[in-house]
């Protein structure tokens, strides 16, 4: 565990480019039409975690660079990517949708986060996991909202 968190950045930076190695088995087309949605997504998880270092519900201890945040690697890898794969799976099923991030977003809080913080590398601090599995809902039904506004403009747009 030691040797880990020594080469945390290293695991930070794995973590983000790792992820970008599925994007080919997504498609170009499934790519190209949840890329926006998933873009608006790494957007809005910035601007919350602006909030959230703001009021401390979370601290970022490792960074991969001093003017950037923690939550980068993050954003641009796993949470960009996961919204394209959860976009492919599962979007016109609604039920389907929530249950997946559900699981997706269970499996971040209550098991990822408690090795965030074992690697010192992220904590909740003012926050408690109950209340980040709200920010994730609130996060996930923005990122279903944006994708169903934008295949509604472009179907009306295609007439």
């Amino acid at each position: 565990m030691k040797l880990i968190m020594k080469h945390s950045k290293l695991l930070l930076v794995l973590m983000m480019i790792l992820s970008w190695f599925s994007v080919p088995l997504l498609g170009k087309g499934v790519f190209k039409r949840f890329l926006p949605a998933s873009l608006f997504m790494s957007l809005i998880v910035r601007i919350v975690n602006y909030i959230a270092k703001k009021q401390k519900w979370w601290w970022w201890y490792e960074t991969l660079h001093p003017r950037l945040s923690g939550v980068i690697p993050f954003m641009l890898g796993p949470f960009l990517v996961g919204s394209l794969w959860i976009l492919k799976w599962t979007y016109s099923k609604f039920f389907r949708y929530m249950i997946l991030n559900l699981i997706v977003d269970s499996m971040f809080t209550y098991v990822l986060v408690y090795y965030l913080q074992k690697l010192g590398i992220a904590s909740l601090v003012r926050m408690k996991k109950i209340g980040l599995m709200y920010v994730f809902t609130i996060l996930a039904l923005l990122l279903y909202s944006f994708q169903f506004v934008k295949e509604k403009i472009s179907m009306k747009e295609y007439n």
